[in-house]
């Protein structure tokens, strides 16, 4: 088999896989956005389950048409006969040096106005795991945000939790209790918004922080596999 390494995107974060599984399911795309996402929609429905990725959030909008009028709305235009099952994974948001404005952007809140995308959003390494396994097994497409500065940082490792560990979409994690405030948030927030919420202790006053995890949930009349 003649199988490329590739350097698995730019953050590394699938290195490996092409010389595990091979080149026929591991491959490199040309970085056309549009072009990723329109063959994923073909192979998903063709009954495959594509991951892809799209290298930089900043650089999805060449895509748009295709995740907006063909992959979110493949149940709606089909009467529900056809689904679109596909994962895309897509590094977001800034915190980082050299970003700039080209590799900073954070826009998960036009996708949440977009009916048939699910999005998740996780703040650490063990929710990760868990809800790409619930979303590469769902029946609809997922959105999968992934920010960039939580890459490389301690506070969000953990043990595995397992081959068999999934999270459910639209399930909330109640990070720190307090009474005093609710802050909902998000991705990289949520650990700034954890030591915020220690200082505001200090002060005297307790504040709740839920990470939501998920963004859009419920799509689409079919649940994640288990």
């Amino acid at each position: 088999m003649n199988v490329v390494p590739g350097k698995g995107g730019v953050f590394q974060l699938t290195h490996g896989l092409q010389k595990e599984f091979g080149d026929e399911r591991v491959f490199n795309a040309p970085i056309a956005e549009a072009a990723i996402i329109g063959r994923a929609v073909g192979m998903a429905v063709r009954g495959l389950k594509p991951v892809v990725e799209i290298q930089f959030f900043d650089y999805i909008w060449p895509a748009m048409m295709q995740l907006r009028d063909e992959m979110s709305m493949m149940r709606y235009r089909s009467g529900n006969h056809y689904s679109c099952p596909m994962v895309v994974r897509v590094p977001i948001g800034g915190y980082l040096k050299g970003g700039g404005p080209y590799h900073s952007q954070s826009g998960e809140s036009i996708f949440a106005h977009c009916p048939g995308i699910r999005i998740a959003f996780p703040s650490n390494a063990a929710d990760a795991a868990g809800l790409l396994r619930t979303s590469i097994r769902c029946d609809d497409p997922v959105l999968f945000l992934e920010h960039k500065h939580l890459y490389r940082q301690t506070f969000t490792k953990s043990e595995y939790p397992g081959s068999d560990f999934m999270l459910p979409f639209g399930k909330a994690s109640l990070r720190h209790e307090g009474s005093d405030v609710v802050v909902i948030t998000w991705g990289a927030l949520v650990q700034r918004t954890l030591v915020a919420a220690h200082q505001a202790e200090k002060e005297g006053i307790t504040t709740a922080v839920l990470d939501l995890r998920t963004i859009a949930p419920t799509t689409g009349k079919r649940s994640p596999r288990s």
